[in-house]
């Protein structure tokens, strides 16, 4: 009896959703929009540009903290009440 990975996925199951099939009358377009919404909806994307150089865990946090405060000034910023005209 051979034990399996439940993490191994066998061939064409490994690649689903990741291909987009391309019929013979489909423009090329259509494909590669198809195929952009899709990697789009994986977060491929990001995760390539995140892992295109290598960031120290401590810049990480120092970053992440960052955009935290920049969000909670955003929000105080936008819950203010304009200022008084004066006429």
């Amino acid at each position: 009896m051979t034990y399996k990975r439940p993490d191994r996925i066998p061939g064409p199951l490994k690649y689903q959703g990741r291909a987009v099939s391309v019929h013979e009358r489909m423009p090329i377009d259509k494909a590669l929009r198809k195929l952009k919404k899709k990697l789009q909806n994986f977060n491929l994307m990001n995760e390539l540009r995140d892992r295109e150089y290598y960031i120290k865990p401590t810049q990480r946090r120092k970053m992440a903290k960052a955009a935290a405060r920049k969000r909670t000034l955003k929000y105080v910023e936008s819950q203010k009440l304009p200022k008084k005209l004066d006429y």
